[in-house]
């Protein structure tokens, strides 16, 4: 209200003892808070007056109309945060990390079919040394935001 800190209030009434003097203080201060009571009354009696002008005049379904036009621009409800999530996820995304795959259900075997043969399993060593046969593998840089401003 006023940032009046207890040391300030501490200091008008030292001061107030002083000019006035305490036989009359206590009655001071009684006027005192007669008078902030009745102008706290009064600027409440305003506050509400206006408030009743507004709701008559049509400002209150005004203001409720420019609220319920923020809300459907917000984010959410134009479906940006999504693409801020996916956005987000990309910029995450690493390229040499495999994705993990999702378990297939298990089909039941059917009786008549043959047995599938099993697949020989290759050493990762070996993997690793026909890629670098091949060629220097590409790296792949993420594009930041930063970088896609125009200037």
């Amino acid at each position: 209200m006023l940032d009046i800190g207890w040391t300030e209030l501490l200091l008008i009434g030292i001061v107030a003892l002083i000019v006035v003097g305490p036989k009359d203080l206590p009655h001071l201060f009684h006027t005192l808070g007669r008078i902030t009571a009745r102008a706290r009354g009064m600027a409440r009696e305003f506050s509400s007056a206006m408030e009743d002008a507004a709701k008559d005049s049509g400002l209150d379904d005004a203001a409720k109309s420019l609220r319920d036009v923020r809300n459907m621009t917000s984010k959410k409800s134009l479906g940006l945060d999504a693409l801020d999530r996916a956005t987000q996820k990309f910029e995450k995304w690493d390229p040499k990390r495999p994705e993990p795959k999702a378990a297939a259900p298990a089909a039941t075997p059917d009786p008549a079919a043959p047995e599938p043969q099993a697949t020989p399993v290759v050493a990762p060593d070996a993997v690793a040394s026909d890629a670098s046969a091949d060629g220097p593998a590409r790296r792949l840089h993420a594009v930041r935001r930063s970088d896609m401003k125009d200037d």
